[in-house]
């Protein structure tokens, strides 16, 4: 587990750097569950700092977002590093955005937090109503701490966890320049996707389950909004001309959203879960990207998010690369 106060040490330390300009981390909310994203430039407010069951954001998200507005006239651009946080799932969002030069190495300084996995607050809340009061959240061996007002639950992990925590190969971060916390083993399937329920309906099962899921969809694009591999500045399923997808929303072009999405995230995606949290009216938009993860892994061998040096998944070819799916 992540010692506070190392953790806070470590980052005031950090952002007192001359080449720093500040440092994207984690503190508590207003209220309830809630904890928020935060900019730290001054080693004094890393105080706030926390890390817990709970910092469920992806920071990763803000790095190819804080540095596109313009310049004010007369000013330099600031060139200084960004350091954040980052759980092993958000460590790979960084190594992808590397391997697709969407970021530069010498541009951040990553600190990394081992998680012993990140709770669902859809399942908190069918447990314990979400009070007014801030809450304190704590692992502790198989269990997860609730220090409510009126007295402290515990509850065991694998009931609060989200989905992709239950599966997940890579609660270390696969690189940092700063590790914090003892190293936490894998999930003990390393071939559980969580997507098996899905694959044993009957294709025409299979069918009519994303029919009514996706027919829900309400086309917000938070799950783009907030995903670190959707970056680019001029989304194609956003341009007019031509026209890809309408903006009518009903469940054709529902679909043709979701998996366009799904597609352009195949060989890309590394399961933080931001899109399926994000999502106002609760598509499992986990278990379609853990499907087509592992595809990419089964078939061609290759696991996004862990190689910077490698080349992009959707950008390599290897001579002996499957081909019976060609017509």
């Amino acid at each position: 587990m992540v010692e506070l106060d190392k953790l806070r040490s470590t980052a005031a330390d950090t952002v007192s750097r001359d080449d720093v300009k500040y440092l994207l981390g984690w503190q508590k909310g207003t209220f309830g569950y809630r904890v928020s994203p935060c900019v730290v430039e001054k080693a004094e407010d890393t105080e706030n700092l926390v890390f817990s069951p709970l910092c469920m954001s992806n920071l990763s998200t803000y790095l190819t977002l804080a540095e596109k507005l313009p310049v004010p006239k007369g000013e330099q651009p600031d060139d200084r590093k960004v350091a954040l946080m980052v759980k092993g799932c958000d460590s790979r969002a960084v190594v992808q955005l590397l391997t697709e030069k969407g970021i530069e190495r010498e541009q951040v300084v990553i600190i990394g937090c081992s998680c012993r996995g990140i709770v669902d607050l859809k399942k908190v809340g069918e447990k314990f109503p979400e009070p007014l009061d801030t809450v304190d959240v704590e692992w502790k061996d198989d269990k997860i701490v609730f220090k409510l007002p009126d007295g402290e639950q515990e509850v065991a992990r694998d009931e609060v966890l989200a989905d992709n925590c239950l599966v997940c190969q890579y609660p270390n971060p696969v690189i940092a320049d700063v590790q914090l916390g003892d190293e936490v083993a894998p999930a003990e399937n390393a071939d559980d996707a969580g997507v098996k329920e899905i694959e044993d309906f009957s294709l025409e099962d299979r069918w009519e389950y994303w029919e009514k899921e996706f027919s829900k969809c309400i086309r917000c694009y938070s799950c783009r909004n907030v995903c670190p591999m959707c970056y680019c500045d001029n989304c194609v399923l956003d341009r007019l001309s031509p026209t890809w997808i309408n903006r009518s929303v009903n469940y054709s072009e529902n679909t043709v959203f979701n998996l366009s999405r799904a597609f352009h995230l195949m060989g890309r995606c590394i399961d933080c879960g931001e899109c399926e949290r994000v999502c106002p009216m609760g598509l499992p938009l986990g278990k379609l990207n853990r499907k087509l993860a592992e595809e990419v892994r089964k078939k061609y061998d290759y696991v996004a998010g862990l190689d910077p040096e490698e080349k992009p998944f959707q950008a390599s070819y290897h001579p002996d690369d499957q081909e019976d799916f060609i017509l």
